[in-house]
């Protein structure tokens, strides 16, 4: 049986305007398209996760708002348990400005809203109720104030579940809380950052920021200002894949299948999402990672951050198309059921 995924992070409403290109400072470019979509990043790797068949529950502030039913409505639909949701009054819910381009780049403003006011105590109160437990996965985003953000981590920490730190945005965070993360899964612009402001904190020299490997196990060295994660990162390094940086062991390239994409918005968060799903299962972390990064490829096909999430039936039959899993084994013969064409064996003679 498999363990919970619980998700502590930001629920928003997602504006997306595609176009042929990203504007420049100060421009205006016309003839985009306009849709609006469910989002927030603890939203969508809720719904990654629950698309892939494990159960699912939120921790997460909504305004009382119209945006705010609908996206409570939204990810009960999914089959994610919305029982700890926090609902602030005269707040409104958290909004995101999205553009896409035509090569599926993007440029995000987030309104927070609600999600600013997801307090420590918020967290604390969802999480006693949830009693996070080994087998169970607390999957963290930091579209939320760091104070709630570490309490989340600190509490599935003690209860004994694996806990994973989303560090998007990267700014704010120390050894304090990184190191209350089992695994931490920045992209390489957020991990270049969280190095970065180590680095000028603790007075080392922060290796190549193109080197994700030297400077994911910078991050892993044990410093004066303290322990980083506790396991691994996994680096996620857009179209290529992602890389699986662990603690004392060689690292593992792990390449994404060629896709066309069509919006690469939600691609992160469907590889957190599907991470956090296939740890609960009770895989390891190369079989978790190597999972995700199928996910991932598979949700950019389709405009949307949570539109493209695959099934687990869907990741399933790419799985195995790539060979990463095997097939079902056919079921068994039914003894009862004669072969076409074949002759049955004479039975008992019955007087």
């Amino acid at each position: 049986m498999s363990g919970r995924v619980l998700v502590v992070g930001s629920v928003n409403v997602d504006l997306v305007v595609q176009g042929e290109r990203l504007p420049q400072p100060g421009e205006t470019v016309m003839g985009g398209t306009f849709s609006r979509f469910h989002g927030g990043k603890g939203g969508n790797q809720a719904v990654a996760a629950a698309r892939l068949g494990v159960p699912v529950m939120i921790v997460a502030a909504l305004g009382d708002d119209e945006f705010g039913n609908d996206a409570r409505t939204a990810l009960a639909r999914e089959g994610i348990g919305t029982d700890v949701l926090v609902r602030l009054e005269r707040t409104a819910t958290g909004v995101a400005l999205i553009l896409v381009d035509a090569k599926a780049e993007n440029m995000i403003a987030v309104a927070p809203g609600a999600n600013a006011g997801l307090t420590a105590a918020h967290v604390r109160q969802a999480l006693i109720r949830l009693a996070p437990h080994p087998g169970d996965v607390v999957m963290v985003t930091h579209e939320i104030p760091t104070d709630a953000a570490r309490e989340a981590l600190r509490i599935g920490r003690a209860g004994g579940a694996t806990t994973v730190l989303n560090p998007a945005p990267a700014g704010g965070l120390d050894r304090s809380i990184l190191s209350l993360a089992d695994v931490l899964t920045p992209n390489r612009g957020e991990l270049a950052r969280l190095v970065a402001d180590d680095a000028a904190r603790s007075g080392y020299t922060p290796p190549p920021a193109d080197d994700p490997i030297k400077t994911a196990r910078a991050l892993l060295d044990v410093i004066a200002e303290g322990a980083g994660p506790h396991s691994a990162l996994l680096v996620t390094l857009g179209p290529t894949g992602a890389v699986l940086v662990r603690r004392g062991k060689p690292p593992i390239d792990i390449k994404a299948p060629k896709v066309k994409a069509i919006d690469a918005t939600g691609a992160g968060d469907s590889l957190n999402g599907a991470f956090a799903a296939a740890l609960a299962s009770g895989l390891d972390l190369e079989a978790a990672a190597r999972r995700a990064v199928v996910a991932a490829s598979l949700s950019v096909m389709r405009a949307g951050a949570r539109e493209g999430m695959p099934s687990k039936a869907d990741l399933e039959t790419k799985l195995i198309a790539l060979g990463i899993m095997l097939p079902p084994p056919p079921p068994p013969a039914d003894p009862d059921v004669v072969a076409e064409g074949s002759t049955p064996e004479p039975g008992p003679e019955v007087r």
